[in-house]
């Protein structure tokens, strides 16, 4: 971001610093849509009826990948790279689903994924006061956060009901408020299509975050009930003219996090010591699992997903932690807290309480610095290997299920356990020397910043090097059958048990326990007291316009299909820039396109609009999302942001910032011309 745009990125936060959002900021809840805005800037008001058919139409994909229903026989639409890891556990070396994508002409030839869950917001409840109840006076910070925890287990509990529903309390604004969702859940979710990989991510890491892009970045999906294909209530039509420059269009998704609301403090040890640390890992294990697939082919297909995931979220990480380290945009952040403290300091009643918020926090984050590095590196050395991960999950859920489930750790509480189970009892395959290559560089990052004579590195290495007890734990774990691993749950017990990543998995069981009590009780538990406060600040001076930060839940955000004035980039990519960019970057592999592309390219229509950008607010999570018309109507798949979006996450760039999404023409004239699949073009286009 050069200096000119930073500055006029401040000098935009300086004037919106006030707490209302700006023209097309904000990622909504359907509960509170901006109405006033929407009326006054687009003469457009959403009513309940649309706002709920939109609701129940966008879902939810796997853990952190949004998507929407698209047809009346319940076909799901998202993005390649969500699918990707379904995708990825239904290729085998003889079928590479990834390498030569997939196609089920008919409803029999519709592959079974083997643990995806789509989830579709049914209805949600404001519990605020219940939760906020547990809290009783006299109470210090663990103790309030420990009585909202078990309260929130607790109505989770209660809301549970129908098998086929999964409830959640979701926090939003860091913690003064508290909703209800409850999810109607699919778990028989069947592959329908898929592009080929160097199709769906179309200029790899080169083009990965720019414009104009060339990505056909989509896949189907369909839901099952009962074994037949889901009939919803309902779905997105598709518009049979896409976008247009200058269009208003929608888009509602599942963003991941934002962190917009923090303070500047909180904001300093997300630059100082969060995004480095995070950076660090993922350069390495990038590094890492470049030389693990350069080895061979085989090796190079079952570690795509993982590469494709960690170089994503180094380059998201990369530009938010630049934004971080610009004084234009830190400076913009102290400006706008000031505002609100001289707000806060004019209030006769609340300053005292409201002003001592902002101590809190940066009382609570000096402290977490102390303990930080050890949680992560013991965090990320268990996420490190998938085995690890799956015994530390039973080594961790058999010491949970026997206490009440409001007492229990809230991922182990009952209404978590079918999703869990799904995932646990999951009969994907697992490549064994990926598993050896992923724990032994999950050891060596343990033993680098611990140091080798901490206590829990020497009982993890067990007398061996990292490889050498890598080889010796995978090879020796049961856990690659599902069988075995739900045998060890229903059996109990599990750390009694001789399978060495279980014994391995129980070593970091204590400590992580011990660190995440410590951060709840002098963290977080802390710092959804004083957020709460500041909330109330916020409401006090700006009323509804103060929207959330994203949590992962459904969102609604809006805006004006445009592209990049400043760089003079259009909105639009055609079919006929995709030919010309491979030409342009000619051998290079993530730039050539198969050889189906190459013998469609007479009959395609090369004017056709590929990809387009609009200025809709979004962030990681939004994958997938629909972006549609005022109509609700699919103009295109969101699958991207560009370069200057990638401050997303604590800052909204209106001016530059852009949504990328694969235009709904250029879609189906793939499905056509490209791939053969007429008939799900017709079941897309069908009004």
């Amino acid at each position: 971001m050069t200096w000119q745009a930073c500055k006029a990125l401040m000098l935009a936060m300086v004037a919106a610093s006030g707490g209302v959002a700006r023209a097309d900021e904000g990622m909504w809840l359907l509960t509170s849509p901006p109405l006033e805005t929407l009326k006054a800037k687009y003469n457009f008001v959403p009513t309940q009826d649309w706002l709920q058919h939109m609701q129940r139409s966008a879902v939810r994909v796997g853990m952190g990948g949004s998507g929407s229903i698209v047809s009346p026989d319940g076909l799901v639409m998202t993005n390649h790279h969500v699918g990707l890891g379904a995708i990825a556990k239904l290729s085998t070396k003889e079928r590479d689903l990834l390498k030569n994508g997939f196609y089920a002409p008919t409803r029999e030839a519709e592959l079974k994924c083997p643990d995806t869950e789509i989830r579709m917001l049914w209805e949600t409840q404001d519990v605020t006061d219940r939760v906020g109840g547990a809290v009783k006076p006299g109470m210090n910070a663990a103790e309030a956060g420990a009585a909202r925890r078990k309260m929130i287990s607790q109505i989770e509990k209660e809301c549970q009901g129908d098998a086929g529903f999964r409830c959640q309390v979701v926090t939003l604004y860091q913690g003064a408020k508290y909703h209800l969702y409850r999810y109607k859940v699919f778990n028989d979710v069947r592959l329908v299509f898929s592009p080929e990989e160097v199709v769906g991510s179309f200029g790899g890491d080169t083009d990965n975050f720019e414009f104009p892009r060339h990505s056909l970045d989509m896949t189907f999906f369909r839901l099952y009930e009962n074994g037949q294909p889901y009939k919803p209530e309902h779905y997105l039509r598709w518009s049979p003219s896409g976008a247009k420059e200058g269009e208003t269009v929608f888009v509602f998704g599942h963003p991941g996090r934002t962190r917009r609301l923090y303070t500047v403090d909180h904001l300093k040890f997300l630059r100082d010591v969060d995004l480095p640390d995070r950076l660090a890992r993922y350069w390495r294990t990038e590094v890492k699992l470049q030389g693990f697939a350069g080895r061979n082919a085989e090796n190079a297909r079952v570690a795509q997903p993982d590469m494709r995931s960690v170089s994503n979220g180094r380059k998201v990480y990369t530009g938010l932690l630049a934004g971080l380290q610009d004084p234009a945009l830190m400076g913009a952040k102290v400006a706008e807290e000031s505002e609100l403290r001289s707000f806060i300091e004019r209030d006769g009643q609340h300053a005292q309480e409201w002003m001592g918020a902002f101590e809190a926090i940066a009382s609570a984050e000096q402290g977490y610095r102390e303990f930080f590095e050890e949680r992560a590196t013991i965090d990320a050395a268990v996420a490190g290997s998938k085995l690890l991960g799956r015994a530390f999950e039973i080594v961790q859920l058999t010491e949970e299920l026997p206490k009440p489930s409001n007492e229990r750790l809230r991922e182990y509480a009952d209404p978590a356990l079918p999703s869990l189970y799904v995932r646990l009892y999951s009969p994907e395959p697992i490549s064994e020397a990926l598993e050896i290559e992923k724990l032994t560089q999950a050891l060596s990052l343990l033993a680098e910043r611990l140091g080798g004579d901490h206590p829990l590195v020497v009982k993890a290495l067990a007398g061996q090097s990292p490889r050498s007890r890598a080889e010796q734990c995978v090879r020796g774990a049961a856990l690659a059958d599902p069988a075995a691993r739900k045998a060890m749950v229903e059996g109990g017990g599990a750390k009694s048990g001789s399978d060495p990543m279980i014994q391995l998995a129980a070593i970091f069981d204590p400590r992580s326990r011990e660190l995440r009590k410590l951060y709840e009780d002098k963290v977080e538990s802390v710092e959804r007291d004083a957020y709460a406060k500041l909330a109330a600040a916020r409401f006090a001076r700006a009323g509804e316009s103060v929207y959330p930060d994203a949590t992962g839940t459904l969102r609604m955000s809006f805006g004006t299909v445009r592209g990049v004035d400043r760089d003079k980039v259009p909105a639009f990519s055609t079919i006929g820039g995709l030919f010309a960019r491979q030409a342009e970057r000619a051998g290079e592999a993530e730039f050539t396109l198969p050889a189906r592309w190459m013998q469609a390219r007479e009959a395609l229509d090369l004017s056709t609009p590929y990809n387009f950008t609009a200025d809709c607010d979004i962030i990681g999570g939004n994958s997938g999302s629909p972006t549609v018309n005022a109509r609700g109507e699919v103009v295109g798949l969101i699958f991207d942001g560009n370069i200057y979006s990638l401050t997303g996450d604590v800052v909204y760039n209106g001016a530059e910032g852009r949504s990328i999404s694969v235009d709904s023409r250029g879609m189906v004239e793939a499905l056509r011309k490209v791939y053969g699949a007429g008939a799900l073009a017709d079941e897309l286009t069908a009004r």
